[in-house]
């Protein structure tokens, strides 16, 4: 079996972090910052994306994005949590599957986190946004990392907090797992998910049921 995660919503709560870089960088810009509710509704998708949303000029976005991680990075461990229970739900996948991490965070700042946070070690995969040319919701960052945990005739699960993750495990053609943790709403992830749980360790506990996973996809 192999179970893929999300990362902000899934298994991470990197709001604090987030906001305060979305403030730096409309402030190094000398703009006034939208309001912390539309950026949060947000947040899931690539930040060039998240941006231009928010109003930046398409040819000015990549400036904005690099402000924000030059703040980002240094106060992210600071200022970003595991969610409850997500430590024993990786550490409980781990015992029934392959596990990977697709993200639309960078590469590089996920992998500091997990390994902060000493879970790095349960994943045998990390795709961030830098790592694919076409984030979620478009497959590639799936695909990617599924050929990288060698998937032929395997369960394959993605497990997120947004449609973002559901549509891109669709169009991988993978089973796709709502949860509610995140920034997701609620109804949305019940019609782009095969399934929705309440946060990553009830859905791990139900692919932990052999007759459940044998049966969910």
């Amino acid at each position: 079996m192999i179970i893929l995660f999300d990362l902000d919503g899934t298994l991470i709560d990197s709001t604090p972090a987030i906001l305060e870089s979305f403030e730096v960088a409309f402030a190094t810009f000398k703009q006034k910052a939208p309001p912390q509710n539309e950026i949060k509704k947000l947040i899931g998708l690539p930040l060039d994306v998240m941006f231009e949303k928010l109003g930046v000029d398409s040819k000015n976005k990549w400036d904005f994005v690099d402000a924000y991680k030059h703040h980002y990075r240094p106060i992210s461990k600071a200022k970003t949590t595991l969610l409850p229970f997500a430590k024993k739900a990786i550490i409980k996948a781990s015992k029934i599957a392959k596990l990977g991490i697709v993200t639309t965070k960078t590469s590089v700042y996920s992998a500091e986190l997990m390994e902060y946070f000493g879970v790095s070690k349960y994943f045998d995969v990390l795709v961030g946004r830098d790592d694919v040319t076409n984030p979620k919701p478009h497959p590639e960052p799936i695909i990617k990392a599924l050929k990288h945990l060698q998937y032929k005739n395997h369960k394959a699960y993605m497990l997120g907090d947004t449609c973002l993750d559901g549509v891109s495990a669709k169009n991988a053609d993978i089973t796709a797992i709502g949860v509610l943790s995140g920034y997701g709403d609620k109804e949305q992830l019940h019609q782009c998910s095969d399934m929705v749980f309440l946060d990553a360790l009830e859905a791990v506990e139900f692919l932990s049921t052999p007759t459940n996973h044998k049966t969910s996809s």
